[in-house]
């Protein structure tokens, strides 16, 4: 009787511990590898409403706030379906293999469906919700990330490419989702600055992980550090320079503000590039936000390049 009674005691109690955990480690596996950390990139999409001047015109928060969702869908669509693939070659890897889905936590054919259940949704709904030129970015970054998971990844100077156009597509889809044209000036500066982290991240893994084999990307081994060096040193320069002929260009219509906060944003974004280059120097220029967030001088000097932009096109 005694046996009994603490068998019927144990019992209820097994039940739940069992299962909700199962169902809410898939969740939150599910959730991380969506990567969450890197949907702040995709703020790029108030990019070029902001360099309009156009940010806070009526419903523009609210459409902008439906284009971040869609991208950050996208977005991670994309991660679940690489995670997916990569499951078998992430469990070799000292770092990788802590991922949810080479950890077990989420189960491969999961991460398929949900990845594929996004990369469907996300653009049929910027269909029915947004201008066509949405729709079709959207399907044409999904596509491109898709077959950069698949072989472009090992494709010399095309990954450097294809990483550098989905920020360059961050970047535009603000505008056409506002019907905004996108300035030549814009589309250098963010495409080049946008190759400028790109290369220098990948610079930056090259150096730390020199010598270790199997710790890092195969193809980061046959880049030379050289190379790498040489792409983001172009890169900073195209960036800059297309920053200065934008903001020395006044376009026929005479400033009226107090400060000609255009031509003054220049030594900000310079300063903000110099600083950036001495992580790159050094290779510890990782994730680009991590870079920006975790450097006091670089945050201050983003901030007050911020305001003399937003003066510049307040033109106060």
């Amino acid at each position: 009787m005694t046996d009994t009674a603490v068998l019927r005691q144990r019992a209820p109690e097994q039940r739940p511990d069992s299962a909700p955990p199962r169902r809410k480690g898939v969740l939150a596996g599910l959730l991380r590898t969506a990567r969450p950390r890197q949907w702040v990139k995709n703020v790029l999409v108030v990019a070029a409403p902001a360099a309009a001047g156009e940010l806070f015109a009526p419903n523009v928060l609210s459409r902008l706030a439906l284009v971040f969702v869609l991208f950050t869908a996208c977005a991670a669509a994309v991660y679940l379906v690489n995670d997916a693939r990569d499951a078998e070659a992430d469990r070799a890897h000292p770092v990788k293999r802590h991922r949810p889905v080479a950890a077990g936590q989420v189960p491969v054919p999961v991460a398929y469906a949900v990845g594929g259940a996004l990369g469907v949704l996300a653009p049929l709904a910027a269909a029915r919700l947004c201008p066509p030129a949405v729709a079709a970015l959207l399907t044409a970054y999904l596509a491109m990330q898709l077959a950069y998971c698949i072989s472009l990844k090992h494709v010399l100077v095309v990954d450097l490419a294809v990483v550098t156009t989905g920020f360059l597509m961050r970047a535009m889809i603000g505008g056409l989702a506002l019907g905004i044209p996108l300035s030549r000036w814009f589309l250098i500066t963010t495409g080049f600055g946008a190759l400028f982290m790109v290369s220098a991240k990948r610079y930056s893994e090259a150096v730390q992980m020199a010598g270790k084999a199997g710790a890092t990307r195969a193809l980061l081994t046959e880049y030379t550090t050289g190379y790498l060096r040489f792409v983001w040193q172009l890169a900073a320069g195209v960036a800059v320079l297309g920053y200065c002929l934008w903001a020395m260009e006044e376009g026929g219509v005479p400033h009226t503000s107090v400060l000609p906060w255009r031509q003054l944003s220049m030594v900000a974004f310079i300063l903000a590039v110099l600083r950036y280059a001495v992580f790159a120097d050094r290779g510890t220029a990782g994730e680009p936000e991590d870079v920006v967030l975790r450097d006091r001088a670089l945050a201050l000097i983003g901030v007050v390049w911020v305001a003399m932009y937003a003066l510049a096109v307040a033109n106060w």
